[in-house]
């Protein structure tokens, strides 16, 4: 590779504090996102310098953005945790192949890696949080090698819409594997027309669920999401999570399915109502898998979980080992994502954060691309 073509720093679109606010304050101050070029030093032995070809916007993202979420690294930093590229330098075994940069970069020596708990490595790094000014709306990012998952030559699927694959497709598949979810399950997705609750309802149907109830708040939203996995739709628009569970209760009566016991809930909403209403809908034999976090709390009895001989699990980004795997099955399209990523140069950032804030995008993935594609959809 010409050495010609690796850069002496990376152009960045960094979240930074507004004027008069303190950086280092817990009080998360307003933010701007601004564009500068970050000095590049030499690559330590292992890494890879990726050249990015897309970065999806994810609701995280948002959070940090607007909502006063903390993240590890304070801010100048740049977001960005979907990254899809090209390396152009370092580990020279890895120069010139496509790769995607998976969300958690674990050390893969501590216990947890050990112990397949890679996923949640209390030294992992994160682009866009805890990967001190690095992250994926960037021209180039480096990453440890050794972690990278490579993007066969002959794909299909554009490389720039490939790198939504880090997060909204990996991170739904590991909490299909935390949930334990097999051939025969029945499952209620939480969240199901979110940018994460699309994918899961198309990963149950792939690992065999019987059944996919898929609850949202948008009547047309929850209509598309039968083309991808969902059986039953079900509407919480204006409902409380108890008004919710009658709903449900009632649809399993129309449909002859049993309401009482063993289904498998996934909160994929991210919200204080979504996580209420897994709760509710929790019953005998049952799980529920919290996915989306909300900044918000939730009140439940526990003891209703040894009554009911149910359980509560979380689930954290996924480990690097699963990413062949979860990308094979993106480019056989078992897992369709074509139909729900829509792409815009980078330098459009600020209009598309407050695009997907205002929930402006339907149902779509926005990519950033730094070389300036974009198809302009919604």
């Amino acid at each position: 590779m010409p050495a010609s073509i690796v850069p002496s720093g990376i152009h960045a679109w960094q979240m930074v504090a507004s004027a008069g606010e303190r950086e280092d304050t817990r009080r998360s101050p307003p933010f701007h996102l601004e564009q500068r070029f970050l000095p590049l030093g030499a690559l330590a032995p292992g890494e890879a310098l990726v050249q990015i070809a897309g970065c999806g916007i994810c609701g995280t993202d948002l959070g940090y953005f607007y909502d006063g979420i903390l993240t590890v690294s304070r801010p100048p930093l740049t977001l960005g945790h979907e990254i899809s590229g090209t390396v152009v330098a370092g580990d020279a075994s890895w120069v010139g192949k496509r790769v995607i940069v998976p969300t958690i970069l674990p050390c893969g020596s501590c216990g947890l890696c050990r112990a397949g708990r890679a996923n949640r490595c209390l030294a992992q790094k994160m682009p866009g949080n805890s990967y001190g000014p690095y992250g994926g709306f960037a021209s180039h990012i480096p990453v440890p090698a050794r972690e990278l998952c490579e993007v066969p030559a002959q794909a299909a699927i554009p490389l720039e819409l490939l790198a939504v694959v880090a997060d909204a497709v990996a991170t739904p598949y590991q909490a299909a594997l935390r949930g334990g979810l097999q051939r025969g399950d029945r499952v209620i997705i939480v969240g199901v027309t979110g940018g994460l609750g699309i994918y899961m309802a198309q990963w149950a149907k792939l690992l065999g669920a019987e059944v996919v109830i898929g609850i949202g708040r948008s009547p047309d939203k929850l209509a598309q999401t039968q083309a991808f996995g969902v059986d039953l739709p079900l509407s919480a628009a204006a409902r409380s999570p108890r008004e919710v569970r009658k709903e449900f209760r009632s649809l399993c009566r129309k449909n002859r399915l049993d309401a009482r016991s063993g289904w498998k809930i996934f909160e994929m909403s991210g919200t204080q109502a979504g996580q209420e209403t897994a709760l509710e809908l929790l019953a005998y034999a049952g799980m529920v898998v919290v996915v989306g976090f909300s900044p918000e709390p939730v009140s439940y009895h526990l003891s209703r979980l040894m009554a009911y001989d149910a359980e509560v699990r979380g689930t954290w980004g996924c480990p690097p080992e699963h990413y062949p795997y979860v990308l094979d099955q993106v480019l056989q399209e078992r897992i369709r994502i074509r139909p729900l990523v829509a792409t815009r140069p980078m330098d459009r950032i600020r209009e598309t954060f407050e695009e997907i804030r205002e929930r402006r995008c339907g149902m779509k993935r926005v990519v950033l691309s730094p070389e300036g594609r974009g198809d302009g959809g919604h």
